[in-house]
């Protein structure tokens, strides 16, 4: 091991706590960010950062292979603060395209980089009607990209682990509250991707508190995961 991470989204509502658990847990991180406002801000997180864009196929490459990881996690999303409804037409189409071939760029650079292991965010308020609460194994619907994203990374040659976030909550989401339908503080949310560094075996995790909608005893189990962990704790 290189104790080399790569965090694309560092500067997300989930990518820059993440960042600071990794710090702490002694990782040298770098992360993406696509504002340049933002890197001065991960820089004094203690964090490597790179301004680059995870359609910029050539530039991928090269800041993949430069970090040198172990460690890919995957926390790119394109949705506006606090999900403003006016915004989320174009933001969706914006997502789904990230989860394809954003995806499909970051992977192709860690597999040139001989990357051991990815984490990726997906989500878990996609399940198909049915019985609840979902599990990992319940079917889900083909909608805005997490199908795609989901199988490349469990499908690439490498360890690929799909986190199903629930419905985020807390500091700079815009919802002080847990939202009904499966929430996840993004702290909680942050700390899986934290634990799924070193510990669980490939597959997906359902990272929710449990609500009645959404079954995370997998994630309790194999992972360690506590929905109720606070940066506050640390």
């Amino acid at each position: 091991m290189k104790n080399n991470i790569f965090v694309a989204g560092a500067s997300g509502v989930v990518g820059r706590r993440l960042c600071v658990l990794l710090v702490k847990d002694g990782w040298s991180v770098t992360g993406t960010t696509r504002s340049p406002e933002k890197e001065f801000d991960l820089r004094v997180l203690g964090i490597r950062p790179v301004v680059i864009d995870v359609f910029d196929e050539n530039k991928l490459h090269k800041v993949v292979a430069d970090a040198q990881p172990d460690i890919v996690i995957h926390q790119l999303t394109d949705l506006p603060d606090a999900l403003e409804p006016s915004k989320m037409p174009d933001a969706l189409v914006r997502n789904a395209t990230i989860r394809d071939i954003g995806t499909r760029n970051l992977i192709a650079a860690s597999v040139a980089a001989g990357v051991k292991r990815m984490i990726a965010q997906s989500i878990s308020f996609v399940y198909e009607m049915g019985p609840m609460p979902y599990t990992e194994d319940s079917p889900i619907k083909n909608a805005n990209g997490v199908v795609s994203l989901e199988h490349q990374v469990l499908h690439a040659p490498f360890e690929g682990i799909v986190l199903r976030y629930g419905k985020f909550y807390g500091p700079g989401t815009g919802f002080d509250n847990p939202p009904v339908g499966g929430p996840v503080h993004v702290d909680a949310a942050a700390h899986a991707a934290r634990l799924a560094v070193t510990r669980g075996s490939p597959g997906i995790y359902n990272i929710a508190e449990e609500d009645g909608t959404v079954s995370s005893q997998k994630a309790l189990r194999d992972l360690g995961w506590n929905p109720n962990f606070r940066l506050s704790q640390e």
